[in-house]
């Protein structure tokens, strides 16, 4: 794709969405970011900020039309605003798994729905949907995110066939731990039963130090750009930690996989 490429990505308040923004600015895009609330947003450089909140389908449909008014169309969507929650299933409340669901699938499903129409009239267009390793990997505590991420993975291949005919593809960024305030100030579940306790604090402290240690959210941006511009694949890792997860779990038995998992999530 051509450097003049219109984007729309959501999520630009921070983290991964901020530091794509940046990422395809720089690179000569002409780039819409999503906050939910414009007047608090930081301003980007380069990047013309947009209302929007993927939670609610008249917000994305103002949003979108807004960008179309502005820019004539839209080449590439991606799908970076998302959410986390930890906890042990059983704590986890249907109000705090439907809001999870809420930004990461149903917020995904709105941005593609009001942007497709605009794809498929030009003829061309490119969708970019930020997964995570936990999209084809279990994490103990985190079962309704990895939940939503599989979910994102299985809408995103069906999509891909879908569209193609019209010029259209879909491809999915698939990063491991990222250094980001989402992933150090995760939000918990309401409710703690008292027998999941102990197992749950070795897993927050686990997560916490694979986080600290994790890279910056540049490198993840980085990948984002290329899955956006750059020759199609669907499945997209980060290099390092993200990439070995995916061979590990498409070469290795199931067994040593899972044991692997335990290990780094502080679990015998």
């Amino acid at each position: 794709m051509s450097k003049a490429e219109v984007v729309l990505i959501t999520g630009v308040s921070s983290g991964i969405g901020r530091a794509t923004a940046i990422r395809l600015a720089a690179r000569g895009c002409r780039v819409f970011g999503t906050v939910r609330n414009q007047q608090a947003a930081q301003a980007i450089p380069g990047v013309e900020l947009v209302e929007m909140d993927v939670r609610d389908e008249d917000s994305v449909r103002r949003g979108t039309a807004a960008i179309i008014a502005r820019a004539g169309r839209i080449d590439v969507l991606i799908n970076s605003a998302g959410g986390t929650l930890l906890g042990a299933l059983e704590e986890t409340s249907i109000g705090e798994a439907r809001s999870l669901f809420d930004t990461n699938v149903f917020g995904l499903l709105r941005t593609i729905q009001a942007v497709l129409p605009h794809m498929r009239a030009q003829g061309a267009g490119r969708i970019v949907n930020v997964s995570s390793v936990l999209g084809f990997l279990p994490a103990p505590y985190m079962a309704l995110y990895a939940a939503s991420k599989h979910a994102v993975e299985g809408l995103s291949e069906t999509l891909d066939h879908e569209v193609r005919q019209f010029g259209i593809r879909v491809a999915l960024v698939e990063p491991s731990f990222t250094r980001t305030n989402l992933d150090l100030n995760a939000p918990q579940t309401a409710v703690k039963i008292p027998e999941y306790q102990q197992q749950f604090e070795l897993i927050a402290h686990a997560i916490q130090k694979n986080v600290q240690k994790a890279p910056d959210p540049d490198g993840v941006a980085g990948t984002i750009v290329d899955a956006a511009l750059g020759a199609w694949k669907m499945r997209n890792t980060p290099k390092g930690e993200a990439t070995l997860l995916s061979r590990l779990r498409r070469f290795m038995p199931a067994g040593p996989v899972e044991k692997g998992l335990r290990k780094t999530f502080g679990l015998a």
